[in-house]
């Protein structure tokens, strides 16, 4: 570089005069000053050092370098190779303020056959200083949510992808991130337990008994609620290993621990279990119940069993009925799906038979029933493409017999209210209390006219199945129907109609049961005290939001005020409070429209009827299936796998509930890890 050229390019430095810095050309025409932009000046300040001769020192080390002799500039090269190359100890000490890199050091290590180039930062770009609490934030949270080992962060991999992209960043032990990942989990409970403090109604829990291949087992307890918004929700609130899954215990333990754990001391409304209790293991419960949480309506609705392992059974018993078909049309869709060209042959047979379905082939998943009723009904419909295969290729000799496709065909009609049934479980996110007591109703109906049917096998399949079905309707068919009368559509109509077909002449007995079942439990609500019930203060309180004033009629209205006077009303008005119910049935039912939002309809009545409100918040909220809407079809029991099976109970439960607190929405990140030792 000549000596012109670097005196054009020479920076204003700050602090210096304009007079200082006054130099010419040999035809002493002024030269016009740029305004300093490189980066390396927030590390750099410069000082004269004698005349004609200025330096420039290292805000952090204080090592000075050459910068102008004279007229002569020596750059800024060798002060940002200062900055970058780690030469300055002093920054690499800092670590809280201006951390950020000039230069990706190169490590031969990682790989690669080239340095990196230079990536400097421009003078538009923030500055956003590296925070090694963050990272490591972030890293449970992604280990989290896709449920990585917790190892992979000693991985060697993991380990060179990290250091390409933040040289600075400390490699983390599994000791680390397990307690980076239980204290993610400890924040996001305490955001869940401060946000259910506010829930006004009672909690429905389900219970869903997981195993292992160390013969532990893992208790899946999850939390139905409405919150005081009239939404739905649902939780994981523990998973508690146990040790001895077996015993008539295992579930007391367990719900003893949530209920601890959760403060839902008399505010259980219902138990869902994934497998029917044993009458030793509902022996051990009861009392457990009884001092922990009043019994609703004597215990009738705190205990019932799982409608998707009902179906699961049931679709188990078609499966097992017809398995030496299915094996003859699963070997069929296997050698058309194996290769490239059958599966062509195929869709040239298809095309020229003009079959019309749009069904794919696909070949099922042994532990889901839905996929082999699925493959069995795409079969079905391209049963033709199938009988006329043999003639493009001579190779294929599985082709089933007429008889076979029909036996298949009856199998579909076995598994598809099934399939339809359980379905809804896997879609909808509104309460299905009311939508299976139409499925089950439904399905009891088909079985009951498959019966009567003169074909042995139909008829034989449709008793065992319908046995099944009527052991649920015998545990949980009041909760059902007592679902449907909180719906204003159908009221107590639906159940009057339903229950003529499934029972006939004894219908009048069942419908009476749950007349007299709703009328009971609503006399408990109505004897709960008024002013004490959360939702009555909460709605005190938005009703008293922005009020400052207070007058004499302030502490007359007040909680305490009127307390005597409240017990006088409930007990010289109980005919009048009851009457709420009785209003409401007498009232006409609403069009059946079918997008209708039955707790936001009870939302805006909850004025009209207070107390019918929150028994209908309560009966609304219970679910009818404890398994997870991705396990509605298994039809094997589920397994913990091998590696969280090896970690500590409570890792496991701290991965597990924090990632489905994670798919709500999280509490605000704050980099002040809390600190866990192992």
């Amino acid at each position: 570089m000549t000596e012109m050229t670097e005196i054009a390019d020479m920076e204003t430095i700050p602090g210096e005069s304009n007079n200082q810095l006054a130099l010419t050309t040999p035809e002493a025409q002024p030269i016009k000053r740029r305004k300093k932009k490189s980066m390396v000046w927030e590390y750099f300040t410069i000082e004269n050092v004698s005349a004609g001769c200025r330096r420039a020192y290292c805000k952090r080390c204080k090592q000075s370098f050459a910068y102008s002799t004279g007229s002569k500039v020596a750059g800024t090269s060798h002060l940002k190779r200062h900055i970058a190359k780690g030469t300055c100890r002093a920054l690499l000490r800092g670590q809280g303020q201006d951390n950020n890199q000039f230069i990706t050091p190169y490590n031969p290590k990682m790989g690669g056959s080239e340095p990196p180039k230079r990536r400097y930062r421009s003078p538009s770009s923030p500055f956003i200083p590296f925070d090694q609490d963050r990272c490591r934030h972030e890293i449970a949270r992604m280990i989290i949510m896709h449920e990585y080992p917790l190892h992979i962060v000693e991985h060697p991999g993991f380990i060179a992808f990290v250091q390409s992209l933040q040289p600075q960043f400390d490699k983390m032990s599994f000791n680390t991130v397990q307690g980076d990942c239980v204290a993610t989990y400890l924040r996001e409970k305490q955001s869940l337990m401060k946000f259910i403090e506010g829930i006004p109604g009672r909690f429905c829990l389900t219970l869903d008994m997981w195993s292992s291949n160390q013969t532990l087992g893992y208790v899946f307890i999850t939390g139905h609620f409405v919150d005081s918004d009239w939404k739905l929700h649902r939780r994981v609130f523990n998973v508690v290993m146990e040790p001895y899954p077996d015993s008539h215990s295992a579930l007391s333990h367990a719900i003893a621990a949530c209920i601890s754990d959760w403060s839902l001391e008399g505010k259980l409304f219902s138990l869902t279990f994934n497998h029917p209790l044993s009458e030793a293991g509902l022996e051990n419960l009861r009392p457990l119940l009884c001092v922990k949480n009043p019994l609703i309506l004597n215990g009738q609705l705190l205990i019932r069993n799982c409608i998707a392992r009902t179906m699961s059974s049931m679709a188990k018993d078609v499966l097992g009925a017809g398995q030496e078909i299915i094996k003859k049309i699963r070997d069929s869709v296997k050698y058309v799906k194996m290769s490239e060209s059958h599966d062509d042959k195929f869709i040239q047979v298809k095309n020229q038979l003009q079959v019309p379905s749009e069904k794919s082939l696909f070949l099922d998943n042994q532990t889901r029933w839905n996929t082999t009723y699925q493959m069995l009904a795409a079969a079905s419909e391209l049963k033709e493409v199938f009988d006329c295969l043999d003639t493009y290729d001579p190779d294929y000799k599985l082709a089933p017999s007429m008889e076979d496709w029909k036996l298949a065909e009856t199998l579909c009609s076995f598994l598809k209210p099934l399939f339809d049934a359980a379905s809804i479980l896997t879609t909808t996110t509104l309460p299905t209390v009311i939508t299976f007591f139409y499925e089950v109703w439904k399905i009891h109906v088909d079985l009951g006219r498959s019966i009567t049917s003169e074909d042995p096998f139909i008829s034989n399949l449709a008793k065992s199945m319908q046995e099944k079905i009527d052991k649920y309707c015998k545990d949980c068919s009041l909760v059902l129907a007592m679902a449907v009368v909180m719906d204003p559509r159908f009221k107590m109509k639906l159940v009057e109609f339903s229950f003529t077909k499934i029972y006939s002449e004894d219908a009048p007995t069942y419908i009476k049961t749950v007349d007299d079942g709703i009328h009971e439990l609503f006399l408990e609500y109505v004897a709960l005290p008024l002013p004490l019930t959360p939702t009555y203060a909460e709605e005190v309180n938005g009703a008293n939001n922005g009020k400052t004033n207070e007058s004499h009629y302030g502490n007359l209205l007040s909680d305490h005020g009127l307390t005597d006077f409240d017990v006088y009303i409930m007990e010289t008005n109980s005919q009048q409070m009851k009457s709420e119910l009785d209003q409401y049935l007498e009232e006409s039912l609403l069009p059946r429209v079918q997008e209708f939002d039955v707790l936001g309809w009870w939302k805006l009545n909850k004025m009209k009827y207070p107390t019918l409100s929150k028994m209908a918040r309560d009966i609304l909220s219970i679910p009818v299936s404890a398994a997870a809407p991705e396990s509605i079809f298994d039809i094997t029991d589920k397994q913990l796998d091998e590696y969280r099976s090896s970690l500590r109970p409570e890792t496991v439960e701290a991965l597990i509930c924090a990632k489905d607190w994670l798919h709500f929405g999280s509490s605000d990140v704050s980099n002040a890890l809390v600190k866990m030792e192992f």
